[in-house]
């Protein structure tokens, strides 16, 4: 009898504790409504294109059949996954988005916060606003016109080869020479990006204490030293954070300006996965759906394994992690 009472006691308990619960939830949203309103709105958008899609995926594992639908193809399993791996095509579009990933990432990654740090010391107001809004405007400008702007200065008779002829160096056929597509692809990134990109480290770095910099100057430190042990430490959580988010899409390295930038020539070394999926799935005469489908897959799986992998290791150094 006794531990039926006890039981009986802490079913009351929970209950109450259930229902105290709920009401707090129901205060909280009633005092602060508004803010739920505007809430609503985005989550709507996420859940109707981001996760109700997810459904379509299942056609990776099926041979899909537009007359026959999603529901009514038959199941194939991992073949169109196994097909993938066994193409002439998957070294090539592998190698190509990894090597392009990583050096967009371990050459534009340390930029923008360089000129973080060099604006955050500069005092003149008029000098810091130019080259912020001069450092700014390329992102704005959208990915069509700038492709159109890197070929027109790139082509045979373009800007930069009329220079290099009047020193007299004889002409570059850029956008004809394989090898050339990734330093174009990823320079001209930066040049767009980096201004934008130092805006989060300009935040970071405003909050970071003034009195530390006050006292490491009456010590008799160098700027370089301030930035080295004051600003760094202050916008490590910050490029932590960031750099997860980017090992994260490691494998999606931009798909327009890369399709724009494709011509027969330099084929060889542009094609990643993402125009290789665009041209199965969609341009291809006979368009295969539920192989393209997979290869997204794939590439979505090993981004989540990837941002995964980078987070766990940021919380074993003691470092910012997402969660």
């Amino acid at each position: 009898m006794e531990t039926i009472k006890v039981l009986n006691e802490k079913t009351e308990i929970s209950v109450k504790k259930g229902y105290e619960t709920k009401n707090s939830i129901l205060k909280q949203i009633k005092n602060s409504w508004q803010l739920y309103v505007i809430f609503f709105l985005p989550l709507v958008y996420i859940i109707v294109f981001h996760y109700i899609p997810m459904y379509g995926v299942t056609i990776a594992f099926k041979s899909f059949n537009p007359v026959q639908g999603i529901l009514g193809s038959p199941w194939i399993g991992f073949d169109h996954f196994v097909r993938f791996f066994h193409s002439y095509e998957f070294k090539r579009v592998i190698l190509n988005t990894l090597i392009l990933s990583f050096y967009q990432l371990l050459a534009g990654f340390p930029f923008p916060i360089i000129l973080a740090l060099a604006l955050n010391y500069v005092n003149k107001k008029h000098f810091k606003k130019t080259v912020q809004m001069v450092s700014y405007a390329p992102h704005f400008i959208s990915v069509v016109v700038m492709v159109g702007i890197i070929l027109v200065f790139l082509e045979t008779r373009g800007p930069i080869n009329s220079l290099l002829n009047l020193l007299g160096f004889d002409s570059i056929n850029f956008m004809g020479n394989p090898d050339n597509f990734k330093s174009i692809y990823v320079w001209s990134g930066i040049w767009q990006n980096i201004g934008f990109g130092c805006i989060i480290y300009l935040a970071a770095l405003s909050s970071v204490s003034p009195t530390l910099h006050e006292a490491a100057v009456v010590d008799g430190a160098t700027k370089l030293q301030r930035i080295w042990h004051i600003d760094i430490p202050g916008i490590l959580p910050i490029m932590i954070v960031l750099f997860i988010l980017d090992m994260g899409s490691i494998l999606s390295v931009g798909f327009e300006k890369v399709l724009l930038l494709q011509n027969p020539l330099n084929l060889r070394t542009s094609e990643v996965i993402d125009t290789y999926v665009y041209k199965i799935g969609l341009v291809s005469a006979v368009p295969n759906y539920s192989y393209a489908a997979a290869i997204g897959l794939f590439k979505a799986v090993i981004g989540f394994i990837m941002i995964i992998t980078v987070n766990k290791l940021a919380k074993k150094v003691g470092q910012e992690n997402l969660w």
